[in-house]
């Protein structure tokens, strides 16, 4: 697929001071503009879905859904979108979930004003984008395994697990996740029970404490 002449662009952050500043970053570019903005995870799926985009800026913390599981969504749903991660954050468990997700790269916001539009330019071409911690990371990362002949341990939760989770934490009751993740009731119960049961856990506010472990919520 070639690169656009002007790349069509979701910016999704749940600061509007920081979109706005994305925002001039981007739209200063001769072939990026801004097309669609977004203030949470839910939104930002709601947008892609209904505007001509290119490329998804996805914050990895946000409420409701976090810019992760929002990828996770858009990667199945909207399979010819770019993606790039945007974090406050030089953590390797992000970026690795990142990659997992199927992000084009992984963006610092401390940096976005040197490495914003590369990254965009890059994902737009179809090429990753790393920054140097996180090329550290990948070497470190494929270094150990090695040594110890193992592979990453898989999750114990589902990404749809995951997503009850952080709602959970975020202090909504079963009928308002019922309605973000467009599920019955029952079925957020059930998902519930399931988390208790993975995690060893007994109630709602171990798992906001886990959420926050977890970087799903903000502490």
């Amino acid at each position: 697929m070639p690169t656009p002449l002007k790349a069509r662009i979701l910016l999704a952050d749940d600061h509007l001071l920081v979109r706005e500043g994305l925002r001039l970053i981007l739209d200063r570019q001769p072939d990026l503009e801004v097309a669609a903005e977004a203030s949470d995870g839910a939104e930002a799926i709601e947008q892609a879905l209904h505007t001509e985009l290119d490329l998804a800026v996805l914050d990895v913390s946000m409420p409701r859904l976090t810019g992760l599981q929002a990828a996770r969504h858009l990667r199945a749903q909207r399979p010819d979108l770019k993606i790039l991660m945007l974090s406050m954050h030089d953590n390797e468990q992000f970026f690795f979930e990142a990659l997992k997700v199927g992000a084009s790269g992984y963006v610092l916001k401390t940096a976005a004003d040197e490495d914003l539009v590369s990254a965009c330019r890059a994902a737009l071409r179809g090429e990753p984008f790393l920054y140097p911690g996180a090329v550290r990371a990948l070497i470190r990362d494929f270094l150990d395994r090695g040594r110890r002949g193992e592979e990453l341990p898989d999750d114990p939760l589902t990404p749809r697990e995951l997503e009850v989770v952080k709602l959970i934490a975020e202090g909504h009751t079963t009928k308002e996740i019922a309605g973000v993740l467009t599920i019955s009731e029952n079925t957020v119960e059930r998902h519930r029970a399931n988390i208790l049961d993975k995690l060893g856990l007994r109630d709602r506010v171990a798992l906001a404490l886990y959420a926050v472990r977890r970087g799903l919520v903000e502490p």
